[in-house]
């Protein structure tokens, strides 16, 4: 299947140029999520004195109860698996 995207702009500025600031841009975004994630995950862990893995290992044997606090800890991992 072919597929075609046409785009017309009525800028000066070249198409490449604005593509490439976008991208930059989107870059940096991520960056700034990825650390905000990290640091986050890092803030539980020191919270509540174990290591995601260890956190991951007992929520998944019921040794701990779901709290609001771990169901935002097991997101920020779900993002960075997706992320990284």
């Amino acid at each position: 299947m072919i597929q075609q995207l046409t785009i017309t702009l009525e800028s000066d500025v070249p198409l490449r140029e604005l593509v490439k600031s976008a991208l930059q841009s989107q870059g940096q975004a991520l960056e700034v999520g990825l650390r905000r994630a990290r640091q986050r995950v890092a803030d539980f862990e020191q919270q509540y004195g174990m290591s995601s893995a260890e956190f991951e290992r007992k929520l998944a044997a019921r040794e701990i109860d779901e709290t609001l606090d771990f169901v935002d800890w097991q997101g920020e991992l779900a993002l960075l698996n997706q992320l990284c």
